[in-house]
Order: structure tokens, then C-alpha cells, then sequence
């Protein structure tokens, strides 16, 4: 009999999705608002312009990611992750040759957009941990992606120290090497693409020696049959929308505070609650997601995002507007495993990927939109209270929409029992 280990592997692919998104979204996405305000002032430029430098991130992002989705299908996640990873790491450093002009900017942000989004992304890490997971994929998405929970709470605050410090550039160079240092060594010695490369099942459920282990086949709607099936296009419909809200919400959140006479290093604060409450948006909804019908899960942090943005559109300060902030990070928190759980319920893993890496891409190309709306609606009103308001109507809408998704295609099977001993048949006199 061969010994089994006591802790399923996957929980250790978790843990190295986890390192590997540390300092991925953490830095370009909830740190952007950080970072806003001194380039502002250092390219000498509108909001609406430096907004645009991230609008070009997330809209290189979002064309790119389908791409990455159909290569992760075809070659595996991890030869994707590593390579980008390290383009990714690299073209943080660069930040020290760029100038003052704002082409510049623009061209960094073009670049880490390319590399990020197949590197230290939720989708590619999304397509592995659903591979490993089918009775615990919504915990175990929420835990890997706890990697952006915990970094949206540090990487904020140490992103304003060393601004302070060293100024931009060198605090994007600092970070570009930490991510060559630390995160790449684990994820090329431990990430592996799914449990049968281990001789294991999802979940670890299977007693059959490794050596006996059938090939995993895949189940799920081809590519062409997921593109033509309504339930697709309602749920590009909410992650476009919901992207659009919270980013516009989150990315500006150092500024909506700034405006409103709060310091700088408390502005950072609020943007660590945000950061607090998706780590606890994470937790919560991949817990719930195990256990009740995702759309309603959806609905209910989505909602508080919606009651976040409207309470910030009032104008209010103080604590208040720190709940605020939590609560716009909640809705934050459960959007990308809520999206990779939905997608794989729906329409199965045969080509996860894709269906994920197109969704994803909408949903990047929304909030690409609504941060420079953000931007631009400052620009234009010279508050923040008109395009808030928007924002709160498109979650308003989003939570509409969930309401209209039917029943699971693919629902979670049932834990393995032991093999039902063959029933003797007697034979014919």
C-alpha cells in the first residue's frame, strides 16, 4: 500500500497562487491611487491624463488576456505565469529611465499591462486552482486570492513610504526587483498545472494508486457553443459593469479623500481598508460560494459595493466614509473568484480558459473605462459626486442582471465513495 501525504497538494498550489499575486494587482490596481497624485504633479498633467495611463494598462490588459486564456489551454498556466512574471518584474525597473514627458508614462503603463496580465493575474492562477478544486473551488479560489487581499493591505502603505522616500520611479523599480527575487524562484520549483501531474484527482478525493489513475478528461461547453449561449452574455454584461464601478471607486479613493482635506497618509489608509475589505470579501465569498447558489452570493457583496459608492456620492467624511470604503471593497473582493467560479459552473473546464480570459478582458476593459471617467467627470464637474452616481447605477444594474441567470450547468459532484463491490450475476443452468 502506498502512502498517501496527509495535506493535498493543491492546498500548496493555493499558497503559491497566493506568493505569485502578491504583487501583482496589489501594486498596479490598488496602489494606482497612491501613485495618482505624484504623477499629477510630476508629468504636470490633468487627472483625465494620468487617469489614462492606467485606462491604457487595463485596455491592453483586457485585449490580451483572451489570448492568454486560449495559450493557457493549449501549452498549460505555468510556462505562461513564469515568462510573464519575470517581463513583468523587468518592466517595473524600467520606471527609472522614464522621463517627463507624458509618452513616457504611457508606455510603461503599456508595457506592464502586456506583462501582468498573463503573469501575476487572477485568470491564469483562476485556471489553475480550478483544476486542482471541484467541491472546494470557491475556497480555494478565495484563498488564492487572498495574495491581493493581503497585498492591497501592505503594498498601499509601502508604496506611499517609498514614494515619499525615493520618489515613483525608484518605488516601482523596488518593487520590480522584489518581484524577480521572491515570488519566481517558488512559482518555477512548485506551481504545477493540475493534480494529474501528481497522480492525483481534484480535490484529493481518490484512493486509486497514482500508477492505476486514468487521464483526467474535461468536461465542458466548446468555445464556439460557450460564445453562443445567452448566459454568457448576461454575465460579460455584470463583470463590465461591476469592473467599471469598483475600479472607478477604488482607484480614485486616495483622491475622492484627498479633496475632501484628509492627509495623504491617511488617504492611504482608507485605500488599505479597501485593500482589508477585499481579503475579507475574498474569504467570505469563497466560503459561501461552496455552499449556496453563486448569483445570490454575487448579489450580496455587490449590493454592498453599490451601498458603498452611493454613501461616498453623498459627500460624506470621516468614519463614515471609511465604511464607505470597506464596503466598496468587499464588492471587490468577490468579483474575480465569484467571475472564475461562475464561469466554470456554467459552462464547464474544456475551455476555461478562454471563457474566463474573454470575461476577465470585459471586465478589465470596463474598469479601464470607469477610471478615466472617474477622471475625466472630475475634470468636467470639478467633484467627484456626478460620476460616483453613475457608478452606483451601473452596480445597481449589475445586481439586476444577476437575477436573470438560470441553474448550473456543471454543479459541483458529490465526494467520492468507496467503489461498490460488482454484484455476482448467477450463472445460467
Amino acid at each position: 500500500m502506498t502512502s498517501r501525504p496527509r495535506l493535498f497538494y493543491g492546498w500548496l498550489i493555493v499558497f503559491v497562487s497566493a506568493v505569485g499575486l502578491f504583487l501583482g494587482p496589489p501594486l498596479m490596481v490598488f496602489s494606482f491611487s497612491v501613485f495618482f497624485k505624484s504623477l499629477v504633479l510630476d508629468f504636470h498633467a490633468s487627472r483625465a491624463a494620468v487617469s489614462f495611463a492606467f485606462s491604457l494598462f487595463n485596455l491592453v490588459g483586457a485585449l490580451l488576456i483572451p489570448c492568454t486564456g486560449m495559450l493557457i489551454d493549449r501549452f498549460g498556466a505555468k510556462r505562461v505565469i513564469v515568462v510573464f512574471t519575470v517581463l513583468y518584474g523587468l518592466g517595473l525597473c524600467s520606471a527609472l529611465w522614464v522621463g517627463t514627458a507624458l509618452w513616457q508614462l504611457y508606455l510603461l503603463f503599456t508595457v506592464l499591462g502586456v506583462a501582468m496580465a498573463s503573469g501575476p493575474a487572477p485568470v491564469p492562477y483562476g485556471v489553475v486552482i480550478s483544476h486542482w478544486f471541484n467541491r472546494h473551488r470557491g475556497l480555494a479560489l478565495g484563498l488564492s486570492m487572498m495574495g491581493i487581499g493581503i497585498g492591497s493591505i501592505i503594498v498601499p502603505i509601502l508604496a506611499q513610504r517609498l514614494i515619499t522616500l525615493f520618489g515613483w520611479r525608484s518605488a516601482f523599480a523596488i518593487f520590480g526587483g522584489a518581484v524577480i527575487l521572491l515570488p519566481l524562484p517558488i512559482l518555477a520549483a512548485l506551481l504545477q498545472n493540475d493534480p494529474g501531474q501528481r497522480g492525483l484527482q481534484p480535490d484529493g478525493d481518490d484512493k486509486t494508486p497514482a500508477s492505476q489513475l486514468p487521464p483526467q478528461e474535461k468536461q465542458g461547453l466548446t468555445w464556439h457553443e460557450i460564445w453562443h449561449t445567452p448566459a454568457f452574455w448576461i454575465l460579460i454584461c455584470i463583470f463590465s459593469l461591476a469592473g467599471a464601478a469598483v475600479h472607478g471607486a477604488a482607484l480614485h479613493m486616495s483622491a475622492i479623500f484627498t479633496d475632501r482635506g484628509v492627509t495623504a497618509e491617511r488617504a492611504a489608509i482608507a485605500t488599505a481598508l479597501v485593500g482589508i475589505a477585499v481579503m475579507l470579501g475574498r474569504l467570505a465569498s469563497g466560503y459561501l460560494l461552496d455552499r449556496l447558489f453563486a448569483p445570490r452570493v454575487a448579489i450580496l457583496f455587490y449590493g454592498a459595493t453599490a451601498l458603498g459608492i452611493a454613501i461616498l456620492c453623498a459627500g460624506t467624511s470621516g468614519p463614515l466614509a471609511l465604511a464607505a470604503s470597506f464596503l466598496v471593497g468587499l464588492g471587490m473582493g468577490a468579483e474575480v473568484e465569484s467571475m472564475a467560479y461562475m464561469i466554470s459552473r456554467y459552462f464547464g473546464l474544456l475551455a476555461f480558459g478562454t471563457a474566463y480570459g474573454h470575461a476577465f478582458g470585459a471586465f478589465m476593459l470596463s474598469g479601464a473605462a470607469g477610471v478615466f471617467l472617474m477622471g475625466a467627470g472630475y475634470d468636467y464637474f470639478h467633484s467627484y459626486t456626478v460620476p460616483l452616481a453613475l457608478l452606483c447605477g451601473a452596480m445597481v444594474l449589475a445586481l439586476v442582471l444577476l437575477t436573470r441567470l438560470g441553474p448550473y450547468r456543471y454543479g459541483v459532484e458529490a465526494k467520492p465513495t468507496q467503489p461498490m463491490k460488482p454484484v455476482e450475476v448467477p450463472s445460467r443452468a
